[in-house]
């Protein structure tokens, strides 16, 4: 009976799914444009790792350059500057993530706390300006305040009684720069996905928390903030997924032959290797080596998550 009725259900499936696409049919035409974004610039070229494995010659093409197997990571690893890229790329990510990830956390919450929508809208929209300036720009606005040639900070401190402080070229002070430069710029944005998670929590749990007697903090604390949990879950897991990928623009703008030492990481490095010297195949090695740490660290937090009782990633 089931064997005979078989045909007819597939059939009746493939109807009802083909109502559904009729139904929804704008919406699956605009995840288009992003799965062929992701398919060009995020999947095809994984291809090309395969010359990570070889020494790559542009002439005879991907296949028919020799093998090397991992020669390449061999001569990554006993790089004299091995341990101070390792030693850079994390320090800065710990900055970022100390420093960084819990500043929109605290200023959704402050935004959320406003109730003139006029001075809330324009606040919103002066802390996102910063996102649309390229580091290039934001390279420069902090060349004019720190330089010691003039530069404002400089001369704030002599005002007031101190000596010129070099920040531009200090090793100690370039990591609090690159910290400060992605908080001024990215701070602002970065709220707008926990404001969109406060607009999920439910109202009526904030009137039983008030009939309780809870005050204006801790509906903040017991109510907002535990509604954000699962976002705020999420996106750290992302940040730490992105953690040995600082990006190349900010800080090859802000570096120097005085600051190198403190901020040369691996995108930088990478530059250098693989565009300057044609290195491809060893550049290539050092970012599969920077995907996999990716990898590992997205797979570990997210187990660890899992483990505490909240919803990870998968």
């Amino acid at each position: 009976m089931s064997y005979s009725h078989a045909p007819y259900n597939k059939r009746k499936k493939w109807l009802r799914m083909l109502k559904q696409l009729r139904t929804n049919i704008w919406l699956y035409i605009l995840v288009v444009p992003g799965i062929v974004y992701f398919l060009i610039f995020k999947y095809l070229p994984m291809g090309g790792l395969i010359i990570a494995f070889k020494d790559f010659n542009p002439f005879l093409g991907f296949l028919r350059s020799p093998w090397v197997g991992t020669e390449h990571f061999a001569r990554l690893f006993s790089n004299n500057d091995f341990i101070m890229l390792f030693r850079n790329t994390l320090l800065i990510s710990l900055y970022k993530i100390v420093f960084y990830f819990p500043v929109p956390i605290i200023i959704a919450l402050l935004l959320n706390e406003i109730r003139l929508k006029l001075f809330k809208r324009t606040v919103q929209t002066l802390i996102y300006i910063p996102h649309f300036f390229s580091w290039v720009v934001i390279s420069g606005i902090f060349y004019i305040l720190f330089t010691t040639e003039g530069g404002f900070v400089n001369h704030l401190i002599e005002y007031f009684g101190g000596s010129s402080i070099n920040f531009l070229g200090s090793k100690e002070w370039i990591r609090s720069l690159l910290t400060t430069q992605t908080l001024w710029r990215d701070a602002g944005w970065g709220t707008i996905l926990y404001l969109a998670a406060i607009t999920t929590i439910d109202p009526q749990l904030y009137e039983a928390a008030k009939i309780d007697g809870a005050g204006r903090f801790r509906l903040m604390w017991h109510v907002t903030l535990a509604g954000m949990r699962s976002t705020i879950v999420i996106l750290l897991i992302l940040q730490i997924g992105h953690f040995m990928d600082l990006g190349f623009e900010q800080i090859y703008n802000m570096l120097n032959p005085l600051n190198r030492e403190y901020a040369d990481v691996f995108d930088t490095y990478v530059y250098v290797a693989g565009i300057q010297q044609g290195q491809f195949s060893y550049s290539t090695a050092i970012g599969m080596f920077k995907s996999t740490i990716g990898l590992i660290l997205v797979l570990g937090a997210n187990y660890l998550v899992r483990k505490f009782g909240e919803e990870g990633l998968f």
